[in-house]
């Protein structure tokens, strides 16, 4: 099994779900997935938010779907269809995302005023970095084995 899910794998694996169509489960999505991005367990997968807020998102829509047949439409159209559902399922989901991600700024808004942040602290400009220092300093010497960690770590 994988370790991390990165934001682009999680962003390949929230397409495929936008994208589905019939049944959803975790095994079929995990089964999906696997050779795109690698296997992941179920509990891997749904601690990330914006996979588990597009599966149940998905498996609703699915739920409710009435069984539409597509049976007597063209390729083309069967094709137009299919995305369209697909990006339907996208704004959907980014809408939510975009709703939470607006409740969060509410939260923060109110936890800073608690503590006393005006908003001019909070829009202050980040520190520069200074490039010039960091490319001047000559390179370390690469420290080998146990003692000279020690005495590194002494220095």
């Amino acid at each position: 099994m994988k370790k991390h899910l990165t934001d682009q794998k999680i962003g390949i694996i929230v397409q495929i779900i936008d994208g589905w169509t019939g049944k959803l489960t975790w095994n079929l999505l995990i089964a999906k997935v696997e050779p795109v991005c690698g296997l992941y367990s179920r509990q891997g997968l749904e601690k990330h938010s914006r996979i588990k807020s597009a599966f149940n998102s998905r498996k609703s829509h699915v739920r409710n779907e009435r069984g539409s047949s597509i049976a007597h439409l063209s390729d083309v159209e069967a094709k137009l269809l299919e995305r369209l559902e697909r990006v339907e399922a996208e704004n959907r989901r980014l809408t939510k995302e975009n709703n939470d991600l607006l409740g969060q700024f509410v939260r923060w808004q109110y936890n800073a005023s608690a503590k006393g942040l005006a908003e001019n602290n909070l829009n202050a400009a980040l520190p520069s970095i200074d490039r010039e220092l960091t490319s001047a300093r000559k390179p370390k010497k690469k420290v080998s084995g146990m003692t000279n960690f020690k005495r590194a770590k002494d220095e």
